[in-house]
């Protein structure tokens, strides 16, 4: 089992750095010094600091999924017949490479697993749940529930 990560202290300035560039990964060192208060180095220097301590992972962009014909949703519940380390850590390391697997949470609850799989129609996901998901090692159940509309993202 994976240890949590250690919690890095934040002051105002991190954390002004982080909410301006969770808004926009795109800007400039230099705007974002101007936004968050702070000369362009020291700006710099904190960016490069809250990287390398992995408070910021990295940046993307955000792609609109139904503009790329994948706007169908749906989250499957998935029980294990094993839960021992072995068998997680082996349904973790195979969930990882399904690429319509968007999220992967594990749960306490009477199921193991809740996946959200984005694929471009239901019989799309159907596919994908037949010959990737239900194979994935100690797949004892699914259950699926298809989102009808986004809400919140």
């Amino acid at each position: 089992m994976k240890k949590p990560p250690m919690t890095v202290e934040l002051d105002e300035f991190d954390r002004k750095i982080v909410a301006a560039l969770a808004a926009d990964g795109r800007m400039t060192v230099t705007e974002l010094a101007r936004q968050v208060g702070l000369s362009k180095t020291p700006a710099q220097v904190r960016l490069k600091r809250l990287t390398e301590a992995g408070v910021i992972r990295g940046f993307r962009a955000i792609v609109d999924p139904a503009r790329l014909g994948l706007d169908h949703i749906a989250f499957t519940e998935v029980k294990l017949a094993d839960t021992r380390e072995k068998a997680l850590q082996e349904f973790n390391a195979a969930v990882r490479r399904i690429p319509e697997v968007e999220e992967c949470h594990m749960l306490a609850s009477n199921f193991d697993y809740l996946l959200k799989v984005r694929t471009a129609d239901i019989r799309r996901y159907r596919i994908v749940l037949g010959e990737k998901i239900s194979s994935l090692p100690h797949v004892a159940s699914t259950s699926t529930y298809v989102a009808m509309e986004t809400i919140k993202d």
